[in-house]
């Protein structure tokens, strides 16, 4: 196994120090008019370009390079170059400015709520003497550490503070008081010589709180700046440490001692709008249209021989032509002959590789699957969804210690240092993964130590082929409330930064037992800055983590902009699709 991990671990750092330059094209838009004189430039390296009259751009880039555009009057966006990365039609938004002297009043209690009922779920949300707090809302710098992201060797707070915050020093000795003798206490400093105040579950403490047990704590955000710390007055002039214990931060649950859902908090009805499979396939391609009116198979060959004259060098048009004969005719041997023949078209190319596997996934085709998720799993070695899709391939083929094999070497990478330390909900997911593997299947491993219940319901697990993918998805609940995950660099530029950081494109969502009956999943997708589609894979987990544990895989393809679409139903029993 040895040779395995040194093994992986040249192939990342062959590939982290192979770069291949190219020119990157593309439009800029406020999302209506082009925009001209956008300024554009490949961070660090001194590249720049600029959009002209017809919001058109060109700037020479390599793999990993940031891209960073900028424009008067509005929000600059930055954007990771992949290994596919061709085409970048942008789309930039005026920039909010924050008035001085005016204070908006009409939502803070709705907003304080809504942060409350958001908090079990959300990281980036911290409880202070002064309210719930997000980071991503405020204009100074919040940094926060979950307490999943502890290490072995950090047994009590001054050990987590140290070293994992930039800028912060831990001084030696035992508690800290303000009459205390200078040097003879322990301390915490962001800035200049004063020490930090803690502010733990709501009380302000000017003494190191020894006393706190790491293992009950749940989060720790770190509020350096002055205009952060304004509201504490002159005694946190040396910065704040803020701590949420398990035991002291309560968030309102409901009669069954669950989270309180916020879609049953919001005046949120679901209006039945979402367009049906049959409408959003008017939409569809031409060719596509016409070989699903086929009445016979002979009839759609003719149809498909004419069209891919015109579509030769269209992987999209091999998947959807693949897909329609496999599932329309059952002709397996005509449809793996289109993928044959075009195979060129796909095999280097990760992206697509993806779409292929989700689609015989879907099939059940775990095999065809396998193989196209290992040519993927080559050309991304340092993408930590190429582990995920990798793993759970070899699971699906029964292979549950090779499995566990490729989860350990993704471990064995983070603890190396060889991947960076993911803090996003990505570890959640694939620790979820593995210890479930782990629970279920003969591998020989332990499961990962974890805080918490274990998991066993529903599970919606989400996966999309295409990073640049921007899309909102509806969930509907049997009362017929929903809630929207905006996944858009509008609404959450910060979450898709660290997707294409880590290398990962999927997300989770946990139904537990508070409804029953149907839920609705839609989307509405908003592009992928290509004029491509995107895949985007849902597999539904019914009795997650039991031994009656079973899935389903639907894929679907995404390709009609800014309207709301169905996707598939869910119920305690079975998903229903809706294609």
């Amino acid at each position: 196994m040895k040779k395995n991990f040194t093994f992986i671990a040249s192939i990342l750092m062959i590939f982290s120090g192979f770069a291949k330059e190219r020119m990157i094209k593309g439009k800029v838009t406020n999302g209506e008019t082009p925009m001209a004189n956008v300024r554009i430039q490949v961070v660090n390296q001194g590249i720049t370009s600029s959009s002209n009259t017809d919001g058109n751009y060109n700037i020479v880039a390599s793999t990993g390079d940031m891209l960073f555009y900028n424009a008067d009057g509005m929000e600059p966006l930055q954007i990771r170059v992949e290994d596919v990365t061709k085409t970048l039609n942008v789309v930039m938004f005026p920039r909010v400015e924050k008035l001085e002297n005016v204070t908006v009043t009409r939502n803070k209690r709705n907003g304080q709520k809504e942060l409350e009922m958001d908090y079990p779920y959300n990281p980036n949300i911290i409880k202070t003497a002064f309210g719930f707090l997000d980071k991503t809302r405020t204009s100074y710098s919040v940094r926060m550490l979950m307490a999943e992201e502890f290490l072995p060797g950090e047994y009590n707070l001054a050990n987590v503070l140290r070293g994992r915050f930039a800028g912060v020093r831990v001084s030696s000795g035992r508690g800290f008081g303000l009459g205390n003798a200078a040097g003879s206490a322990r301390a915490v400093f962001f800035r200049s010589n004063w020490p930090a105040v803690f502010d733990i579950d709501g009380q302000v403490f000017t003494d190191f709180p020894d006393f706190i047990d790491v293992q009950n704590i749940d989060r720790i955000a770190v509020i350096p700046s002055a205009i952060g710390t304004v509201r504490y007055g002159n005694l946190a002039k040396g910065g704040v440490v803020v701590i949420n214990t398990k035991t002291g931060t309560m968030i309102p649950k409901d009669k069954n001692g669950l989270y309180l859902d916020r879609m049953r908090l919001r005046n949120n009805k679901y209006d039945g709008t979402a367009l049906t499979p049959e409408k959003v396939m008017k939409n569809a391609p031409t060719y596509l249209q016409e070989l699903k009116d086929s009445n016979s198979f002979e009839n759609a060959k003719e149809s498909f021989e004419t069209h891919s004259k015109k579509y030769t060098s269209s992987p999209y048009f091999l998947l959807d032509s693949y897909q329609y004969f496999y599932e329309k005719w059952n002709q397996e041997k005509y449809a793996d002959d289109i993928i044959e023949k075009g195979y060129g078209l796909i095999k280097n190319n990760a992206v697509l590789l993806k779409a292929l596997a989700y689609i015989y996934e879907s099939q059940g085709r775990y095999d065809m699957a396998h193989g196209a998720f290992r040519e993927a799993f080559i050309l991304r070695p340092q993408y930590r969804q190429s582990y995920l899709d990798l793993a759970n391939s070899n699971r699906n083929l029964s292979n549950a210690k090779r499995a566990a094999v490729l989860y350990a070497r993704y471990f064995h990478l983070v603890d190396e240092g060889l991947m960076q330390m993911d803090s996003s909900n990505f570890s959640k997911i694939i620790n979820r993964e593995f210890n479930n593997l782990v629970a279920l299947e003969k591998t020989g491993m332990t499961s990962i130590e974890k805080d918490g219940e274990d998991f066993n319901n529903t599970r919606l697990k989400l996966e999309w082929n295409d990073s640049e993918a921007e899309f909102e998805l509806q969930f509907v609940n049997p009362d017929n409330q929903y809630y929207t995950w905006k996944h858009s660099l509008k609404e959450n530029a910060d979450t898709i930064g660290k997707e294409k950081d880590f290398g990962f494109s999927c997300a989770e969502y946990l139904i537990d037992d508070s409804f029953s009956g149907h839920w609705r999943v839609n989307v509405k997708y908003l592009g992928n800055k290509s004029l491509t589609p995107t895949y985007l894979k849902a597999v539904v987990y019914h009795n997650y983590g039991s031994k009656s544990q079973r899935k389903e895989v639907k894929v679907f393809k995404l390709g009609t902009k800014n309207v709301n679409q169905a996707l598939f139903h869910i119920n305690k029993a079975a998903s229903t699709p809706l294609n």
